[in-house]
């Protein structure tokens, strides 16, 4: 079962596993009806159809469609949490930062191109389509100069904080373009989006 998202983005967090089961499957129907109608024409009727349950179970848990892509997103920034960390215990700490920076890029590439409703959502971003919001981006890189931090035996420090957060924003402005470019992601804007990043964190990582 994906992970279920913390109780600060539901009306009422699942108790029991049924229930836990419910929630799941209104994400996940969520997700796919984002990539097929956008998030525009979504709708918690639609969610419910899909996925199979009465609409009040989808009022149980969320107020609205945005409180449910807001979940989605949660649920994203843990699933690409768990999988940055796995890659980063499989590949050691002495192969460097430079293969850890690119474990973290490929990771959210294969995000973008595989998981269901990623493409709009991703960590909450664009919720509603189209708007920047700097929260979203200020967790994940919290997140990932922890891990990083932890992967190179360092304390994760103000500058390394900083770095993190420009190295972050920069790569969601240019994987968005790579995106924008083709369906599966240029391939020519991912390496310069990889060169930029190595580039300009070895000013802090080296």
């Amino acid at each position: 079962m994906k992970p279920v998202p913390p109780a600060t983005s539901l009306r009422r967090a699942p108790v029991q596993r049924r229930s836990a089961e419910r929630l799941t499957r209104i994400l996940d129907a969520c997700a796919d009806l984002l990539d097929e109608v956008g998030y525009d024409a979504l709708s918690t009727r639609a969610v419910a159809l899909r996925a199979g349950v009465p609409i009040g179970s989808v009022y149980r848990f969320f107020g609205n469609k945005r409180a449910m892509a807001d979940a989605l997103a949660q649920r994203n920034l843990d699933l690409y949490t768990e999988r940055v960390s796995r890659r980063l215990q499989e590949t050691g700490a002495g192969a460097g930062w430079r293969v850890a920076v690119d474990a973290i890029l490929d990771e959210y590439i294969a995000m973008k191109r595989t998981a269901p409703g990623f493409s709009l959502v991703d960590f909450g971003n664009q919720i509603p389509v189209g708007t920047r919001d700097a929260e979203p981006n200020t967790r994940v890189a919290d997140g990932l100069t922890d891990m990083l931090s932890a992967f190179l035996d360092r304390a994760p420090d103000d500058d390394l904080r900083r770095s993190s957060l420009i190295a972050v924003e920069a790569a969601d402005t240019l994987v968005q373009l790579a995106f924008r470019l083709s369906p599966s992601g240029d391939e020519r804007v991912i390496e310069e989006t990889r060169e930029l990043l190595r580039a300009y964190l070895s000013r802090s990582l080296d």
